[in-house]
């Protein structure tokens, strides 16, 4: 009998636990891209406004991405830089490829710096004109603000972190990135 009671605990816990857990998950939507990437005016160099501290950024500043597609191989070549320690600091370099993954839409790619690796890059912001572009993963652990300036007007800024949290990102994690090697002219 108490084995039997036992049992019933423990199977009417793991119910409780499943449906806590697949209330979380029904919560959490699925992160939405914007509808249609041209690849071609995507291509050239951003500026990180903004971003979730990450382990590979750290002691970053001046960060940047270049974006080139390569016509023969398919797939879309970044170099990402950034002056380590100070704005005044040495370069550190990072060359990935990127592949989309998405083709109706182009706004899903995933990323690769290093082999077999791959972090998927989705396109959730994007001006008509092309001058910023707010990317996420749908895990909604890494987020960043993009320009084709190293500065953005305030109130861009702010509709995009206003449009970031509607989409379940929690913007309170955003540090701003430190430009200020741009503004001085240095590069």
């Amino acid at each position: 009998m108490v084995i039997k009671q036992i049992s019933v605990s423990v199977a009417f816990a793991a119910v409780l636990m499943l449906s806590m857990v697949s209330c979380k998950t029904a919560s959490v939507t699925e992160l939405q891209t914007v509808p249609k990437v041209d690849v071609d005016k995507y291509m050239g160099t951003w500026y990180e406004i903004s971003s979730f501290p990450q382990r590979f950024q750290q002691d970053c500043y001046c960060t940047m991405a270049e974006y080139r597609f390569n016509d023969q191989k398919g797939y879309v070549e970044v170099l990402n830089s950034c002056r380590k320690y100070s704005p005044t600091g040495v370069i550190d370099t990072a060359k990935g490829k990127a592949f989309v993954t998405d083709k109706e839409t182009n706004a899903k790619l995933k990323v690769q710096f290093f082999w077999p690796f791959k972090g998927k890059y989705w396109i959730i912001a994007l001006a008509d004109d092309y001058s910023y572009a707010m990317v996420g993963h749908p895990n909604r652990e890494y987020l960043w603000i993009l320009n084709r300036m190293p500065q953005m007007e305030e109130a861009q800024y702010k509709e995009l972190v206003g449009i970031a949290a509607k989409l379940g990102f929690d913007t309170r994690l955003l540090q701003r990135t430190d430009q200020s090697c741009f503004i001085s002219g240095k590069k």
